[in-house]
């Protein structure tokens, strides 16, 4: 990693710190659970002033121009923190849209968020949907924060087209996740658009991997509660974490941690690098997260014992935003099918 690099991805992280810090207590997520959108507005406007939803967006066209590795890097931050704020989704529009509608995104004035999904586990925009005319016609599935967007980002089998949450014909039914948050699923009845240029598959993509990071953000907290559990939790005399049954569970569970995080750093660094391998890298770093994840969070719940079953106990809250995030942008099946398809010789996944 050449120095610049570097320096923007410490930076990022450092300006992550001051609106989801990495060790901070959890009160704020619990608050919002269950809550409509599911995130703050006034937190989403300082990610906003920090500029994060541009980050991959070219510096003409008022981004910030940095890489995946920043990208990711935030990320991780944000799921250390369990944000739940619409950073992924945002990123997905600002890629696509240009001029006052990216404006307004970045400067958080709208908030906008993708619909591109019509089946479950699918990892392609679709192809029922319509946009003709001026008018756009279809269903959209499992949109995160659908409650908080002021307009979605339509994609279709002609194209892209924005449509405001609050125009004609547009319904939107939201149901709660398993981690507090919602998803909506959008239906369109011939609303009114704006057709937009540019195609999803590129970002679809970096929102796999930055959903892989934000998981290996999860799975890296929940693994330090869970050490830091093991340390002062007494029994017979010492603390359990002496006992070498449970180092040896530990040390399991750290190395899940370290072959992620391997994963998602070779990913992001192979896509900044524009390698032709870079989209198969992201499909074995999210599927690698993806049953990491799950492993470790709950891990971590059994290693807290009772304790951690119960929903005060923290360990049970990055265990259901991991339930709720290995399927978003492509389960671990779909995307381990898509290495072995991408990238047939090898077996590293």
């Amino acid at each position: 990693m050449d120095d610049d690099r570097a320096d923007s991805i410490r930076l990022i992280r450092d300006s992550a710190a001051g609106i989801a810090p990495r060790t901070g207590d959890l009160r704020r997520v619990r608050a919002l659970r269950f809550q409509s959108p599911g995130f703050d507005r006034g937190v989403w406007a300082q990610m906003c002033e920090m500029g994060w939803p541009g980050l991959l967006v070219a510096e003409e066209n008022g981004g910030a121009g940095l890489g995946m590795g920043a990208y990711c890097a935030l990320a991780e931050e944000l799921g250390a923190a369990l944000a739940p704020e619409p950073l992924i989704g945002a990123s997905i529009c600002a890629a696509v849209l240009r001029g006052t509608d990216l404006a307004r995104l970045l400067d958080g004035r709208a908030v906008v968020l993708p619909a591109w999904q019509e089946r479950a586990n699918r990892f392609d925009v679709g192809s029922e949907t319509t946009v003709l005319g001026g008018r756009v016609t279809g269903t959209k599935l499992f949109i995160a924060g659908a409650g908080g967007a002021d307009a979605f980002l339509v994609a279709g089998r002609d194209g892209l087209a924005l449509v405001a949450a609050d125009a004609a014909g547009v319904s939107l039914r939201l149901e709660k996740t398993q981690d507090g948050g919602e998803f909506g699923t959008l239906v369109l009845d011939g609303a009114p658009c704006t057709p937009v240029a540019g195609d999803l598959t590129a970002a679809l993509d970096q929102a796999a991997l930055a959903t892989a990071a934000y998981l290996l953000g999860a799975m890296d907290r929940a693994f330090a509660l869970t050490l830091d559990y093991l340390r002062t939790r007494q029994q017979f005399g010492k603390p359990i974490g002496s006992f070498q049954a449970l180092q040896h569970r530990a040390a399991d569970l750290k190395i899940q941690v370290a072959l992620t995080r391997a994963s998602v750093e070779s990913a992001a660094a192979l896509w900044d690098a524009g390698d032709a391998g870079r989209v198969a890298a992201v499909s074995r770093a999210k599927a690698r997260a993806s049953d990491a994840g799950m492993l470790v969070c709950r891990q971590a719940i059994q290693l807290f014992g009772g304790i951690g079953y119960t929903d005060e106990a923290d360990p049970g809250l990055f265990l259901r935003k991991a339930m709720v995030l290995v399927n978003l942008y492509g389960s671990a099946a779909l995307h381990r099918a898509r290495f072995a398809r991408l990238s047939p010789d090898e077996d590293d996944i």
